[in-house]
């Protein structure tokens, strides 16, 4: 399929701030956005690349009632060489087609896709940060757009990608995060979309999130929603525990979103030689191992934060301190390992970059 380009005329470019160090995340957006569409006749058709701008929608779209709408999370990263790079971006679109089919949307094709995602780039080669810790954040989104009230599956589809500067994702930096662990609300049942990335997801997520807030507390650990006794994910990202020299992370039981960080977490580990278990782990394992010793590190895993460190945890109107509330060795290599990898700082054994522009296209 050609991919049509209409590019911004010059006075329609939207405002980048020059301040690298005050992106913040989510805010800004680049000059241009992909888009095509799918009915089940003609499959998916008009590809194109145009000036960003509101999408039209009918009142009736089937994902403003019942929500069949699916999206991802990856970045580009600018080398110091000015060379830009994607990191595991075909892990995202196959997880992007798995969360479709649980949803009973369809699928894109990863060549197409990828070859759309890197050409948007490219236009917008401008938008991607110069400075370490900011690097352009892309989210490829599909949903719904037949017009019709009554459950059931919509046989139209627009897909779209749009880009946007970012920095950290967490005021902290990579500074230890303060969590609040909810045994009140739950995020998702196995069975249902918890292990899918959909908006249901997260709309889920907002209340507790707004009371851990109000007690100041960054993010929510949550736990399994039937014995609400298991830890499963924190935020938006996948957690793990460092006890005593192994590795733990909870195992995906179909109630937890399989991370592409998480995946390459567990890679790197095993690389340096630490063992990993991927198992169910309690919440009173997690105490009892801050209180005996045991729990060395924990952090969550995640695109936007990349590493974030843990070090505090609450609860049950209780608080309990993880490594003195300091940044852990282990936390701090993995971080420092991804973002070389992401950067071009550190060499690629798995092949995991995706080169958009080379150095001597650079700017």
């Amino acid at each position: 399929m050609e991919i049509r380009v209409v590019k911004a005329d010059t006075s329609r470019r939207r405002y980048k701030p020059e301040d690298e160090s005050k992106l913040g995340f989510g805010v800004y957006f680049s000059d241009h956005i992909f888009l095509m569409n799918y009915n089940t006749d003609r499959g998916w058709h008009d590809a194109r690349i145009e000036p960003y701008g509101p999408l039209t929608l009918d009142p009736a779209a089937l994902v403003l009632h019942y929500g069949q709408q699916v999206f991802e999370g990856l970045k580009a990263y600018r080398r110091s060489d000015g060379a830009i790079q994607l990191f595991r971006p075909r892990e995202n679109i196959r997880r992007m087609n798995r969360s479709a089919q649980r949803l009973c949307m369809p699928t894109v094709d990863e060549e197409l896709v990828l070859k759309a995602l890197k050409e948007l780039i490219r236009i917008d080669r401008d938008w991607v940060p110069r400075s370490h810790g900011a690097s352009l954040y892309i989210r490829p989104t599909m949903i719904a757009t037949e017009p019709a009230l009554g459950v059931k599956v919509s046989p139209s589809y627009l897909y779209y990608i749009m880009t946007g500067p970012v920095g950290a994702y967490y005021p902290e930096g990579f500074n230890p995060t303060k969590i609040f662990v909810s045994d009140e609300y739950v995020r998702a049942v196995r069975g249902g979309v918890g292990d899918t990335k959909t908006a249901g997801n997260y709309a889920a997520s907002l209340l507790a999130a707004e009371k851990a807030h109000e007690k100041g507390y960054t993010q929510v650990l949550w736990l399994d929603a039937i014995e609400r006794t298991y830890v499963e994910e924190v935020g938006t990202s996948n957690i793990f525990f460092l006890m005593d020299k192994i590795l733990v992370t909870p195992s995906l039981t179909g109630s937890i979103l399989p991370g592409i960080t998480r995946d390459s977490v567990i890679q790197l580990a095993r690389d340096w030689g630490i063992p990993v278990e991927e198992r169910p782990i309690s919440i009173h394992e997690v105490i009892d191992g801050i209180r005996s010793g045991r729990l060395k590190e924990m952090f969550a895993t995640g695109t936007a934060a990349v590493i974030s460190p843990v070090g505090e945890i609450s609860y049950k109107e209780e608080t309990f301190i993880v490594n003195h509330g300091v940044v852990g060795d282990l936390s701090r290599r993995l971080y420092d390992e991804l973002t070389g990898i992401q950067y071009g700082e550190r060499p690629d054994p798995h092949g995991w970059i995706e080169l958009v522009v080379d150095p001597s296209e650079a700017d």
